[in-house]
């Protein structure tokens, strides 16, 4: 007859554990997942359209201003190409200061919510 190999009691309670570990990672997946349920894939790409029009819209007045310089009063420099890096670079720190602000807002809203599963 084979003899069946038990595992000790201490390699047992680690997989119980790494067990009980995972099954409560994947709740509180779940329940992010439930209260974003009507976050869809248009709400993210809506997002990207609102970054996008945060670095367009400075750009394109950037732009828009350096014609009318150029138009103007003409010089040997391209007011146009300066104004759309200087409306690039405005828009890109508009953009990472709004992606920073809603991520913010995201952490303190999943540790709100961690705070009241826990009970503290």
């Amino acid at each position: 007859m084979v003899e069946i190999k038990r595992t000790n009691n201490v390699r047992r309670r680690k997989i119980a554990d790494h067990f009980t570990e995972q099954v409560a990672k994947k709740e509180v997946l779940r329940k992010r997942g439930l209260r974003h349920k009507d976050e869809t894939v248009w709400f993210g790409l809506g997002m990207f359209g609102i970054v996008g029009w945060a670095i367009a819209i400075p750009t394109l007045i950037g732009i828009a201003l350096g014609l009318w310089i150029d138009r103007n009063w003409p010089s040997q420099y391209s007011w146009a190409l300066m104004f759309l890096i200087a409306g690039v670079i405005m828009g890109s720190v508009n953009a990472a200061y709004w992606v920073k602000k809603v991520r913010k807002g995201i952490i303190e809203e999943d540790e709100e919510d961690d705070d009241a599963d826990s009970g503290n």
